[in-house]
């Protein structure tokens, strides 16, 4: 198993990297649309993998941080869920808007990954609904957000995404103002004023 790779970023599609090593190597990894803009071509950097070996391929997946893999290996635990398949869930959004869509029971936002049917987005709930940690939802004042229960931000960020903004643009939008004691509708309203 490669657990990790150590070299410069000479590429970067947004779906796959390419990291050269010191020995001259080079890694073609597969990583989340989320991932990749973690990876900037020509600095060098420690990428957490995953190999994939099957009848006539082997694959590298790569990941921007430890949780992002650990979700990953409880995605492809799933029967039907291979490891693709897991690596488009992880580009729906954060690690921790993933966590909580499934524990909350979020079948359809599941259903946005594209060969994820209602079936399958219903089996990785039943599968890992309450093995979930608890997650923080990443703000200014550090949200919490406990065994999939809704907050006002997750639930601005996820009205952002439905109106077809990236799930990377409306944290990082969302990050920037003030949303204690906030209801989500005022800061889905702030947000929007804001990405205009």
């Amino acid at each position: 198993m490669i657990a990790n790779v150590v070299g410069k970023i000479v590429a970067n599609n947004g779906a796959e990297i390419v990291v050269q090593t010191v020995g001259g190597v080079g890694y073609e990894i597969k990583v989340s649309t989320n991932g990749a803009q973690s990876f900037k071509v020509g600095q060098e950097a420690q990428i957490l993998t995953c190999l994939s070996v099957r009848e006539n391929s082997m694959e590298l997946f790569g990941f921007a941080n430890q949780e992002e893999k650990n979700l990953f290996g409880k995605l492809i635990s799933v029967s039907g869920i291979g490891p693709k398949s897991a690596l488009h869930i992880l580009s729906l959004g954060s690690v921790q808007d993933i966590s909580a869509a499934i524990n909350r029971g979020d079948v359809s936002y599941l259903k946005k990954v594209s060969g994820i049917g209602g079936k399958t987005a219903e089996r990785i709930v039943v599968d890992l609904k309450g093995k979930m940690d608890n997650v923080v939802v990443e703000s200014k004042d550090n949200i919490m957000m406990q065994n999939g229960e809704s907050t006002a931000v997750s639930d601005a960020i996820e009205g952002l995404i439905a109106l077809g903004y990236s799930a990377v643009d409306a944290r990082e939008v969302i990050k920037q103002l003030e949303v204690e004691e906030k209801a989500s509708e005022q800061i889905l309203k702030e947000a929007l004023r804001r990405m205009r």
